[in-house]
């Protein structure tokens, strides 16, 4: 995509409208693009970098994914999503209407249940110093669950604190005591406390130390009811090994603790710990300094039928889909709850007049593994994780080109396996749908 000066501009001031701080900017590439802002540019204010991300973009391929993930990310914003359609006509390519755009359906509380699994959080965090591992590939519904547990803690009267490190400023991240500083301010403030660094934190002892005496004699201690603390998007921290390993240590004492029989095991009682990540794989750990291989572990499974059609139920969208379209949407993009929620959501904003829409349920099915389709900017999001791992992205295109299941090394399996991309038939692999077969069977090969 080759901008204009006038179209440029428009996109500039389409980008500072709808991300009017560099903190919601970082948030919107990260999570859309997997893309690190300081890493990519910096600037003296936010024009100087909104100009300068729109100029690498260009220069390094990948300012149509800019414009997509943005208006994904906030497609709120009028400027931004007329400035988006008009750059991304030009390219040809045809516009499906973003599901999130349905002013009558709050997706973000639209709920499946996966049985047995709530049921198993929900008495696991009735446990004293219980852990609690909620791991699953992205967009498995992981942060969703999670709110529901956090939802049932506080009507058992507990207090809860939720940090998402995905949204940590880098800043954040400089080092361990900074980061372990951040997490105890953020916790505070969770719980309506003032933040009492000054007389918990002592130069005299490590990092690690200061932060349990803050939980112990501050956080814990004023508190009369259990605390769940809960710490979403954990494996941002796998790019930070040095904070990783420590903090891993950390969690794994505090757990530990809770097991003692004296006053102190006693505070650390009221602690329940909640870590949700990917499952991508993290650096490695001492087994006994790990919190990875204690306490409940939970992974979520995709949707079933049963849970796809209740789904479309919640939706209103389930004539529209019927038993045809369940069989072909599932055929294409198998239980993946964002996909399936992807397609739904996009049946029931469009639904009511499919027959006079331009694009049909069967448009939006054969469109779906392209650049056209509404699955668009997840398959460029594994993409790009493909296209900056040259192991990785030789072994899936083997995968995604074989009619039988692969055998692959055992680790580049594994991460393939994290990222979603496969599903293991025994020890090989195969694509873990057959929208990803499609899709990268026809841009692997051009890479």
């Amino acid at each position: 995509m080759n901008l204009l000066g006038q179209q440029w501009r428009k996109l500039e001031q389409a980008l500072i409208d709808a991300f009017p701080d560099k903190a919601s900017l970082e948030r919107m590439l990260l999570y859309e693009l997997d893309k690190n802002l300081d890493e990519i540019t910096g600037g003296n204010g936010l024009e100087e970098i909104v100009f300068n991300l729109i100029k690498i973009g260009q220069a390094q391929g990948w300012v149509k994914d800019l414009i997509v993930g943005a208006r994904n990310f906030n497609n709120g914003n009028l400027s931004l999503k007329n400035i988006a359609e008009e750059l991304l006509s030009n390219e040809g390519v045809k516009l499906i209407q973003q599901p999130s755009d349905n002013p009558t359906i709050e997706t973000s509380t639209i709920y499946i249940e996966r049985p047995p699994i709530e049921e198993k959080c929900y008495k696991g965090i009735l446990h004293s110093g219980a852990l609690i591992r909620i791991k699953a590939p992205p967009r498995m519904g992981k942060t969703l669950l999670l709110e529901k547990l956090l939802n049932y803690a506080r009507i058992q009267g507990y207090r809860t604190a939720k940090l998402d490190l995905k949204l940590a400023d880098n800043s954040n991240l400089n080092n361990l005591e900074t980061f372990l500083q951040w997490l105890c301010i953020d916790v505070s403030d969770n719980l309506d406390l003032e933040a009492n660094l000054e007389k918990y934190w002592k130069d005299i002892n490590g990092f690690n130390q200061n932060c349990t005496r803050y939980f112990q004699k501050y956080l814990l201690s004023v508190l009369e009811t259990p605390l769940v603390f809960a710490i979403d998007n954990f494996e941002r921290l796998f790019e930070y090994p040095e904070i990783f390993t420590q903090f891993c240590l950390l969690l794994r004492g505090w757990y530990e603790k809770a097991k003692q029989g004296d006053r102190v095991g006693n505070i650390w009682k009221k602690l329940r710990l909640v870590v949700v990540h990917s499952t991508e794989a993290y650096p490695e750990l001492d087994i006994n300094h790990s919190p990875f291989n204690v306490g409940i572990p939970i992974e979520l499974p995709e949707f079933n039928q049963q849970q796809v059609k209740t789904l479309a139920l919640e939706y209103e969208a389930d004539e529209q889909l019927g038993e045809q379209g369940l069989s072909q949407l599932m055929k294409l993009v198998g239980g993946h709850p964002y996909l399936i929620q992807q397609a739904i959501a996009w049946l029931s904003s469009n639904g009511a007049n499919l027959k006079s829409q331009q694009v049909t349920l069967e448009d939006l099915l054969k469109l779906a593994p392209t650049e056209q389709g509404i699955f668009s900017g997840h398959l460029r999001q594994q993409l790009w994780k493909l296209q900056h791992n040259r192991k990785l992205k030789e072994a899936y295109q083997k995968v995604v080109m074989a009619n039988e299941p692969v055998r692959l090394d055992a680790e580049v399996g594994f991460k393939l396996h994290g990222l979603g991309l496969v599903k293991l038939k025994g020890n090989d692999c195969v694509p873990s749908y057959d929208l990803y077969r499609q899709y990268f069977s026809e841009r692997l090969r051009f890479l």
